[in-house]
């Protein structure tokens, strides 16, 4: 059920590329009545990407469209945050719509899941990578024994389950693994994924937020409930699961809605889920062509997300102007926020905070 919400795919946007390839074909044979839109790039379709005419369909394109592309740049870039390592991606975009996504400020209007066809290279990248990193020979907060390789930077790999085999393929890659592990963040529950092999070489790492807010911007996404509970079934299915207490968005009642948050997390979670547990805390950080874009299709958010009073800009690396709070103020929420986690949940171990 919840799969035919997120995708009625009816139009497939591919690179003739990604056509020659067994997994191209694989998505092609899942949805044979879609019609099939041969593009150059899969970064530049102008029925999809740029226009801004396609603001008030964005959830529509999301449901609809889907764009089959071949990954070009096959690159493992340093982290050190999340995990030590970021993989290339094996998918862009995502089929959920989270008001305050920084993927949409990349590709343009909308972004539906561009799928990359091209898996075996990806996953010779990552094992050729892994090869010559060895033996971790020093604990980081990654992980004190292997190393971390995030493969979910530009999509959910839960929902990209749904399209093809391309997330499962790494988890079985990675299980093999002697020195490494994949990880993922995720706002979706994906039953299929229990019955995965991963050899415990797979971390989970479920994003959570206040249930009200996320409501309001964690748009076409699993309820907060649903990923809190589910927390318990990977645990006992053998993955590694941790959480993401992300993004923390400053409201009048936001210290009494995380501590509402944390103490059913408390209640729900069983002793083996907690004695496991981690997490990262991440602030919310926005952009002022994010801030336009969502004015025309989810101007409610905004009013919690685009907050002047409580802000300040910092152009990025990439030249955008990204706003996040103010310096001074911030230390202040994330010691509020560390000690609240410290009071109710005392085994939840906080990786990093920022």
């Amino acid at each position: 059920m919840e799969f035919n919400r997120l995708l009625q795919i009816r139009r497939i946007y591919a690179q003739p590329a990604a056509l020659e390839l067994p997994r191209g074909q694989e998505i092609i044979e899942r949805w044979p009545d879609a019609e099939v839109v041969l593009v150059e790039n899969h970064w530049n379709i102008p029925e999809v990407h740029g226009d801004e005419a396609n603001v008030p369909r964005w959830s529509r394109i999301k449901t609809e469209a889907l764009v089959l592309g071949v990954k070009k740049a096959l690159t493992v870039k340093p982290n050190g945050r999340s995990a030590d390592f970021i993989a290339p991606s094996t998918a862009n975009g995502c089929a959920m719509a989270c008001a305050y996504c920084y993927v949409p400020r990349h590709k343009g209007y909308s972004n539906p899941v561009t799928v990359f066809a091209n898996i075996d290279q990806i996953a010779g990248t990552l094992e050729r990578h892994a090869t010559r990193q060895g033996m971790k020979l020093e604990p980081n907060q990654c992980d004190p024994e292997l190393w971390v390789y995030d493969i979910g930077e530009n999509s959910d790999c839960s929902v990209d389950a749904l399209i093809s085999d391309n997330v499962e393929d790494l988890v079985t890659l990675f299980r093999d693994m002697p020195t490494a592990k994949l990880s993922f963040a995720t706002k979706y529950v994906n039953p299929a994924m229990l019955d995965w092999d991963h050899g415990g070489h797979t971390r989970i790492r479920f994003s959570l937020m206040p249930a009200d807010l996320a409501k309001s911007i964690d748009v076409r996404t699993s309820a907060v409930a649903q990923r809190i509970a589910a927390i318990n079934d990977f645990v006992d299915a053998g993955y590694e699961v941790h959480v993401n207490f992300s993004p923390v968005i400053i409201t009048d009642t936001w210290i009494r809605d995380w501590e509402e948050l944390l103490r059913q997390l408390d209640d729900t979670l069983t002793p083996a889920a907690k004695a496991q547990l981690a997490a990262e805390v991440i602030f919310l950080t926005h952009n002022d062509r994010l801030h336009e874009v969502n004015l025309g299709w989810h101007p409610q958010a905004e009013q919690v997300l685009w907050r002047p009073d409580l802000q300040e800009s910092k152009v990025s690396s990439n030249g955008f102007n990204n706003v996040r709070y103010r310096s001074g103020s911030k230390a202040r929420y994330v010691r509020q926020l560390t000690s609240l986690i410290e009071q109710i949940a005392p085994y939840c171990r906080i990786r990093y905070a920022f």
